[in-house]
């Protein structure tokens, strides 16, 4: 598969990675077992990022990830910090950066973390230089090789993007949320900053496998976070209504490229996006692992099919989300 360098890592990963939330919580229930066989699938296809959290499972995620590692050195892993907290902006000192990168070091098994992102803090966290310099100072400590952010905002990825030691911005980018193309991956492109793309099937909905009668697990963010009611709103659906995005959805499927499908199709278009690193798609199963990772190989996406993109995005979605993140 692609590799592309990761910003000021300077370490090259894979262009499709593999997000790990649902192999911690809210998204339902995966055995470790189960957990297990999605890694392998995604590695055998080429994956050599994985995107975690230190709060996904309360440390689940990175439990398992670390017991993979042990059998399969050399993965590239990205974690995150900062919400196991209250969101405070008072919590993010240079003691509780070394608690947190501590549990997760111990959790992944491994002396220093290969990336560690502050995820989603307070908007005034990304103007805060004493909240830079403790990064730093984790860096000279060896805690951990590089530090990015994970931002709802692109106003918020501008602001980190300035700064000379962000190595990386994760940022919600599909084809239901096309406002980063307008100044943050350019801007991070110019900088050198690496871009991850999350949230990449806008919690499925770019599967084109729902309809407005599908009825998710109780303990699924789908279910408990449609409003906003857990976390940011835009994590779910990105931002989008459900209805809206299950008829957009059926639009976009209609798009995808013979011998592909549609989340594939999502996928590809991410890819190809200047200043992209990578995208990290969630899997439940190998199967759903080994395709997203087979989207790499496809073709480039046509203008007609980027063009067709940005109407449907302009026409359904930009009212409900392009003011708002």
């Amino acid at each position: 598969m692609e590799q592309r360098v990761l910003g000021r890592t300077g370490r090259s990963v894979s262009v499709i990675g593999l997000g790990t939330w649902q192999l911690g919580a809210d998204w339902g229930d995966v055995s470790t077992e189960d957990a297990h066989a999605v890694l392998d699938a995604a590695v055998e296809a080429g994956v050599t990022f994985f995107d975690t959290a230190d709060v996904y499972g309360d440390g689940r995620s990175e439990q398992v990830i670390g017991e993979y590692l042990r059998e399969n050195p050399g993965i590239f892993v990205a974690t995150k910090m900062g919400r196991r907290a209250s969101l405070d902006p008072a919590n993010y000192t240079v003691d509780n950066f070394r608690a947190w990168t501590d549990r997760s070091r111990a959790n992944l098994g491994v002396d220093t973390l290969d990336l560690v992102q502050l995820h989603c803090p307070p908007t005034a966290v990304y103007s805060s230089d004493e909240v830079f310099d403790a990064l730093d100072t984790l860096v000279a400590e060896k805690r951990i090789a590089a530090y990015g952010v994970s931002v709802e905002t692109c106003d918020e990825a501008l602001t980190a993007i300035a700064r000379p030691g962000t190595a990386s911005v994760q940022i919600i980018l599909n084809p239901f949320r096309l406002k980063p193309l307008e100044r943050v991956l350019p801007a991070a492109a110019d900088a050198g900053v690496g871009i991850i793309a999350r949230v990449p099937l806008a919690s499925g909905l770019l599967s084109g496998r729902y309809t407005k009668d599908t009825v998710f697990a109780a303990n699924d963010h789908r279910t408990f976070n449609r409003h906003g009611e857990a976390f940011d709103q835009g994590e779910t659906f990105s931002g989008v209504d459900f209805a809206t995005g299950v008829e957009a959805a059926a639009e976009f499927a209609s798009l995808a490229p013979e011998g592909a499908t549609p989340a594939q199709t999502a996928l590809r278009w991410i890819v190809q996006q200047p200043g992209v690193t990578s995208v990290i798609p969630g899997a439940r199963s190998p199967e759903q692992a080994r395709a997203n990772a087979s989207a790499a190989a496809l073709a480039p996406l046509p203008g007609e099919t980027l063009d067709a993109v940005r109407s449907l995005y302009d026409r359904r979605i930009r009212a409900q989300v392009h003011d708002r993140w």
